[in-house]
């Protein structure tokens, strides 16, 4: 394939990847969008398949089964439930590739650059290990709070902010070594230091981010993967990876800002310091909970004519989203008007509880984003929360000493009544205790979400 076909077909890959970005800003058209990544994705790896930069297309062939394989396998096996942990562990892969590119560029004998060119070259092999290193091992430690193999409570050390200046400085030394002694073809031994720095501050920053924060490093370890593909890009001399990973790593800094602007948080503050507790202990609620059965809760809902429900990472957990769904349209064909709140952070990544909705087949149109309803409870007359928790908390609004305390929320409180689906009284992700939970109008319908909405859907056309 001539340079100017292989341009072209970058260029065409180009623009399905931003239709593609475009796509999946709206859920009406995700799917489509999911259609224009792939199709752009193909074009991208068959146009550098024939680019004539392949040296061997036994082990491409070979490279790509595997590759197919695996990712085939993790997106038939995959639950819901293990979408954030698999969306963090594949973020790994991307700066584990930038890191080992990187290292095949500074071992690379054949090149021919010099002044500089050669310097700016190892300027972008040093930058691409940088950011691929901080990313494979922030996504790792992710990939194991998300999946609970990590306790979620932040891991703050004594000084971590100056640990964390240390490491940076340390790093910019390493690199004026690096680039120093790579004129007189050394620059191994930096190297390997700053990879190593850059691995533990991956590490420790991740480690010192509390559960209540995840769906922002979620957004923020798409933001590196993009740069770790776009400095691979540089390392490669391949415009297609530059401006693919610039689409990812500025529109997941995007969506990592949204996320922030969404808790009431700061981004730095994200990064620099942990937030909330283990997701084990419950803080102390004063109070008793008023508890009550499946039946009583379709009564509820038949005599309700505006009905909220709030999904949380319980519904995904016990695969209820159907359920929910079946119920929802009863109460629509009897007439009553039914919504869905959803918090920007609910779940564990950004988009977990519209992603359940869609694939349960839920409208769109009655998906509201919590700016739209927060003014609106006051009219509503029942609202069903399903395994949600620090979303609805009302002390993120009255308790200035909480762990949450500022952080926007769901204030269903202010309807009529609220129902509270949970496994227990223990806390969520955060570690937070919710005073919703015995206040006059709330009621909590304990057990398995899906079992108990099962049962009220069984109560509702009884």
């Amino acid at each position: 394939m001539s340079h100017s076909l292989v341009t072209m077909s970058y260029i065409v890959a180009t623009i399905l990847f931003i239709l593609s970005l475009s796509g999946l800003s709206n859920q009406e058209t995700a799917r489509r969008g999911n259609y224009y990544g792939m199709l752009g994705m193909a074009i991208a790896i068959i146009a550098t398949t024939l680019s004539g930069s392949v040296t061997s297309y036994a082990i491409l062939i070979v490279a790509l089964l595997i590759g197919g394989a695996i990712g085939a396998k993790a997106a038939l096996k995959v639950e819901m439930t293990q979408m954030p942990e698999l969306v963090a562990i594949m973020h790994s892969l991307v700066g584990m590739a930038a890191v080992l590119v990187g290292y095949a560029n500074f071992m690379d004998a054949s090149t021919t650059l010099s002044g500089v060119e050669k310097n700016i070259h190892e300027v972008e092999i040093y930058i691409g290990i940088l950011i691929g290193a901080v990313t494979f091992s922030g996504s790792v430690i992710a990939f194991g709070k998300l999946s609970e193999r990590i306790s979620g409570k932040p891991m703050l050390l004594p000084g971590r902010h100056w640990l964390n200046l240390g490491l940076l400085v340390l790093a910019i030394i390493l690199g004026r070594m690096f680039l120093q002694q790579t004129e007189t073809g050394g620059g191994t031994f930096p190297l390997l230091m700053m990879t190593l720095i850059a691995l533990a501050f991956g590490v420790h920053m991740v480690m010192a981010i509390g559960g209540a924060d995840m769906p922002v490093v979620v957004s923020m370890l798409n933001s590196y993967s993009g740069w770790a593909a776009a400095a691979t890009g540089f390392m490669l001399s391949n415009d297609l990876l530059i401006v693919t990973g610039a689409l990812v790593g500025s529109s997941g800094a995007i969506l990592s800002y949204i996320m922030c602007r969404a808790m009431n948080r700061n981004f730095i503050s994200v990064i620099a310091g942990g937030f909330g507790t283990s997701g084990g202990e419950a803080a102390v609620v004063e109070g008793d909970v008023t508890p009550i059965s499946a039946e009583d809760t379709a009564q509820l809902l038949l005599d309700a004519k505006n009905i909220m429900i709030i999904p949380g990472y319980g519904m995904a957990v016990a695969q209820a989203q159907h359920t929910v769904n079946e119920i929802t349209k009863l109460l629509r064909d009897k007439g009553k008007k039914v919504g869905f709140g959803i918090h920007p952070v609910a779940g564990r990544m950004p988009g977990h509880m519209n992603v359940l909705l869609a694939e349960a087949k839920v409208p769109y149109d009655i998906v509201y984003e919590m700016d739209e309803i927060n003014e609106d409870w006051g009219h509503v007359d029942v609202s069903i929360v399903i395994g949600a928790n620090d979303i609805v908390n009302p002390s993120a609004l009255d308790d200035p000493n909480s762990p949450i305390a500022g952080m926007p929320v769901l204030e269903c409180w202010k309807g009529e009544t609220t129902v509270v689906l949970k496994r227990s009284m223990a806390s969520g992700y955060a570690g937070v205790g919710n005073p919703l939970f015995v206040l006059e109008n709330t009621r909590m319908l304990f057990g398995d979400a899906n079992a108990t909405m099962q049962a009220v859907l069984k109560a509702l056309k009884g």
